[in-house]
C-alpha cells in the first residue's frame, strides 16, 4: 500500500476497494474487456490495499497506480486510464464515489504515422511463419479476413462458428448480433486449432484457469475439455506485437486493431466501394470509414502516374 504524507487511514465507509472492483468487473459481460480492466484495477489494489474504503479513493491513489505505465506507449497508457475512468463512472453511478479520482490524469496523444496499414507481403510472411503457434496464426488470419474487432473474435465460442458458410456470430459494439466471414486460409487452419472440441472458447489461454480466488473466470470462459480459460486481449496483443516487431520498420510491433485497419484499406485499394466496405466492417455510418480507408502515399503515387498525360502518350 502506498502511504501519502499527512494521510491517516480513513474510517471504513461503504464497500472496500476490493469489493467495489469485484462488483464492477462482474458487471462487464465482455470477457476480454473484463480481463483488461482487471489488470489495471489489480494495480490500484496494490497501491491502496484491498481493505481500503472505495469512497476514500483520491487522485494520489490513481496517480500511484498509473506510475507503472509512465514510460509505456500512449496507447497503453490510455488503455489503463480508460479502465480507471470506467471504474470511476460506475462507482459514481452506484453512489460509492462522490468525486472523480481520475480528474488529474490526462490521456496522451499518440504519435500518428502516415500509414497504419500493414503491407500485404509482411502480413503473409507473418501468417505463414510456422515458428509462431497455431493459435496465434489462426487468430491473426481470422482478424484480417473478417476485418472484425479483436474483442469480437476473442470472445467467440465454438458454438458461434458456422464452418459450412465460413462465418461466425459476434456481438458488436452496440450489442447487436452480426455475422463476420472468413476465407480459405482460415477455413483450412481452424479445424486444427479446435482439434475436435465442440464447445467453449475458440481461443484458449496457455494455462488452466484458476479454480479459486478473485481471478476465477466465468464458467463460459473455461474450456470444458482442457480446463483452460479464454485468451485475454492483453496477452493476445502482447504476442502479436512481439511477433511483428521484427517486420515493423519502427521495430515497435503492430497492434491487433491494425489487422482490421489493414484489411479494410487493402479492400479499398482493390477498388471495393464504400457500401461494400461498410458491409464488411459493419460500421453504422459511411463517414466512419474514412479513418480506415485513407489509402496513403503508395496509392497517391500510383494514380498520379496513371493519370500522367505524358505516360499515356508513351504507351500508345
Amino acid at each position: 500500500m502506498v502511504a501519502f504524507p499527512g494521510q491517516s487511514d480513513p474510517a471504513p465507509v461503504g464497500p472496500t476497494t476490493a469489493t467495489a472492483v469485484d462488483r464492477f468487473l462482474d458487471s462487464i459481460t465482455a470477457a476480454t474487456t473484463r480481463a483488461g480492466y482487471a489488470e489495471t484495477l489489480r494495480r490500484l489494489l496494490v497501491v491502496t490495499s484491498a481493505q481500503f474504503p472505495a469512497a476514500a479513493l483520491q487522485p494520489e491513489h490513481y496517480a500511484a497506480a498509473m506510475e507503472r505505465w509512465t514510460t509505456a506507449t500512449a496507447a497503453t497508457w490510455n488503455r489503463h486510464l480508460s479502465a480507471l475512468t470506467s471504474f470511476t463512472t460506475w462507482a459514481q453511478r452506484q453512489e460509492i464515489l462522490a468525486t472523480n479520482p481520475a480528474r488529474r490524469l490526462e490521456r496522451r496523444k499518440s504519435a500518428r504515422r502516415g500509414d497504419r496499414s500493414i503491407p500485404r507481403t509482411r502480413l503473409e510472411t507473418l501468417f505463414t511463419d510456422t515458428s509462431h503457434a497455431l493459435r496465434e496464426r489462426v487468430l491473426w488470419r481470422l482478424l484480417y479476413e473478417t476485418a472484425a474487432r479483436a474483442e469480437e473474435i476473442l470472445t467467440l465460442n465454438i458454438e458461434d462458428l458456422d464452418p459450412e458458410f465460413r462465418r461466425a456470430r459476434v456481438t458488436s459494439k452496440g450489442g447487436a448480433i452480426e455475422y463476420v466471414h472468413w476465407a480459405t486460409s482460415t477455413a483450412r487452419l481452424l479445424p486444427r486449432l479446435l482439434a475436435g472440441r465442440i464447445s467453449g472458447p475458440v481461443f484458449l489461454a496457455d494455462r488452466r484457469a484458476p479454480t479459486s480466488g478473485s481471478r476465477v473466470p466465468a464458467d463460459g470462459d473455461i474450456c470444458p475439455v482442457t480446463g483452460r480459460g479464454r485468451l485475454s486481449y492483453p496477452r493476445a496483443e502482447y504476442l502479436f506485437k512481439t511477433a511483428s516487431a521484427k517486420l515493423d520498420p519502427h521495430r515497435q510491433g503492430w497492434t491487433l486493431h491494425q489487422l482490421r485497419h489493414s484489411a479494410l484499406q487493402h479492400l479499398a485499394q482493390a477498388g471495393r466501394s464504400a457500401p461494400e466496405l461498410q458491409a464488411k466492417s459493419r460500421h453504422q455510418h459511411l463517414a466512419s470509414l474514412g479513418h480506415y480507408v485513407r489509402l496513403g502515399e503508395e496509392t497517391s503515387a500510383r494514380i498520379t502516374a496513371e493519370a500522367d498525360p505524358v505516360q499515356r502518350r508513351r504507351t500508345r
